[in-house]
């Protein structure tokens, strides 16, 4: 691993210690307006790793977001062990604030176990080598932006994508409440199992909740429209690695009262499930 923009992301997720149960991490600046939702998520997953035994993985988590982050100061996270079973390990995680609670989170671990398996089929979709990568926003059009916006159009970022059906996120035009996109880290990441599932509950906050913007044909983009994640659960299925292609198939059931339910399934390249997500989020209009 060489690309500095994959070790910042490995920095930022794996924590300082401060005590046994209590963690601290640093906030970064990706362009948001607030702390990346996807951030928090991935370091109280990793903050509640560091407390469980190394023979047990997390098959799932659930996370309410309370209060925006701050981008300028750092998030202590306070680790509960709620119960070690002979199988099972649960943890529930506080991400604090400016003395605030700012993020509830809970997580299960499990013991490796055999059992039943059966899984969805991947859906037919084209290889990620034969898309183009996303176009950029064309430069009189981001110069009419917000300068945070700008700069979230504009980062470098740690994961790259390729877009199924591409979609004009300055005149988004309405669809169907369906999307698919490849995703990868840019560069090889360390082995190590714990990292990867941090990275890819960091990574599953991307293009949820934009999903059930489809149907109405607008845009995070937009001056009038406010988006935010409420919610968010993760189930972790099979092995995998966040620096292989991983497809990113996801859809929106419904949208109501200033508020959009996302779904998302995550399959290997040759079509192993690996991971299933939900979140609500608000998707609030405001006046002109």
């Amino acid at each position: 691993m060489s690309n500095p923009i994959v070790g910042e992301l490995i920095d930022l997720l794996r924590l300082e210690r401060l005590e046994e149960d209590l963690f601290r991490g640093q906030s970064r600046d990706i362009g948001t307006r607030n702390v990346f939702g996807g951030q928090v998520l991935g370091q109280a997953l990793s903050a509640a790793q560091q407390t469980v035994d190394t023979d047990r993985n997390v098959h799932s988590l659930h996370a309410y977001f309370l209060r925006a982050g701050d981008i300028e100061a750092p998030i202590v996270y306070n680790v509960d062990r709620s119960r070690d079973g002979r199988s099972f390990s649960v943890r529930r995680v506080v991400a604090i604030q400016h003395g605030q609670p700012i993020f509830n989170f809970s997580a299960s671990f499990q013991v490796a176990e055999s059992g039943a398996d059966h899984q969805f089929e991947m859906p037919v979709v084209p290889a990620p080598e034969d898309l183009a990568p996303p176009e950029q926003v064309p430069a009189q059009e981001l110069e009419k932006m917000p300068v945070k916006l700008q700069r979230w159009l504009a980062r470098k970022a740690a994961f790259e994508f390729r877009y199924v059906s591409r979609r004009n996120e300055v005149k988004p035009e309405k669809r169907a409440p369906y999307q698919q996109i490849w995703f990868r880290l840019i560069d090889r990441a360390p082995d190590d199992d714990a990292l990867h599932r941090s990275m890819l509950a960091y990574a599953s906050d991307f293009h949820l909740i934009g999903t059930a913007m489809l149907p109405h044909g607008i845009s995070y983009l937009q001056h009038n429209v406010q988006v935010a994640s409420l919610d968010h659960a993760l189930w972790f299925h099979r092995p995998f690695r966040v620096d292989d292609w991983l497809l990113y198939s996801c859809d929106s059931p419904s949208a109501l009262g200033a508020r959009g339910l996302t779904r998302g399934l995550i399959f290997t390249r040759d079509g192993r499930l690996v991971a299933s997500t939900a979140q609500e989020g608000l998707i609030r209009l405001l006046p002109e």
